[in-house]
């Protein structure tokens, strides 16, 4: 946001805008930081690298891992993708609102899980998978850059709540906040088109070239 005061005209900065922000960005910084550290010291935390290193010392492989991993692993990137495809095509079809942000947010986990997955498959899968996961790789993006908008403007909101109740102008933030709500609209047109591109990679013939 700091970068977004930058680029505005002088004359449209009104009232102490960058030192709220400056103060704002300080206290989060510290907040997460402070989070960070208690969850590294955390007995879960400790209790989640013990049953990684179990993990990693002796994978409980099934049965599939002896398989064809043209098979095993087209049927498990199929899974995923199925399960993308439902978040997707439902928070497409859902108005614009709080609504759809959080499923577009939630689809965007499940991309990310996708993406992963055709990484880990590339060697056995070739070129197919690859143009999966970049393609899914561009749904994630323009999902998350979609998301990223829609949290700065809650933030924008906070801060302008509180600029007025401070008696400071509300009009700069009013600014940023039109400014993100028009980015993430664009994100959003954006995004069936980038989900159209991953859908034809995603096909089970695709896969299987």
């Amino acid at each position: 946001m700091t970068s977004a005061v930058g680029e505005l005209p002088g004359e449209l900065v009104l009232g102490p805008v960058n030192a709220r922000l400056q103060a704002w960005e300080a206290a989060r910084r510290a907040g997460g930081r402070r989070r960070t550290l208690d969850a590294l010291a955390s007995p879960r935390y400790l209790d989640l690298l013990e049953k990684l290193k179990l993990l990693a010392d002796g994978p409980p492989l099934r049965t599939k891992a002896a398989g064809k991993p043209e098979k095993v692993l087209v049927k498990a990137l199929l899974k995923e993708y199925d399960r993308l495809a439902q978040r997707m095509d439902r928070a497409l079809d859902m108005p614009s609102g709080p609504e759809r942000d959080a499923a577009i947010h939630n689809a965007r986990k499940v991309a990310k899980r996708l993406r992963y997955a055709a990484e880990a498959a590339r060697p056995a899968l070739g070129k197919p998978v690859r143009r999966l996961g970049k393609r899914v790789k561009d749904v994630q993006k323009v999902s998350g850059s979609q998301h990223d908008s829609v949290v700065t403007c809650d933030a924008l909101r906070w801060l302008a709540v509180s600029a007025h109740a401070a008696g400071e102008s509300g009009f700069t933030w009013r600014l940023l906040h039109g400014q993100e709500r028009a980015a993430a609209g664009a994100r959003e047109r954006q995004l069936p088109e980038v989900w159209a591109r991953a859908r034809t990679a995603g096909r089970r013939k695709a896969l299987r070239r």
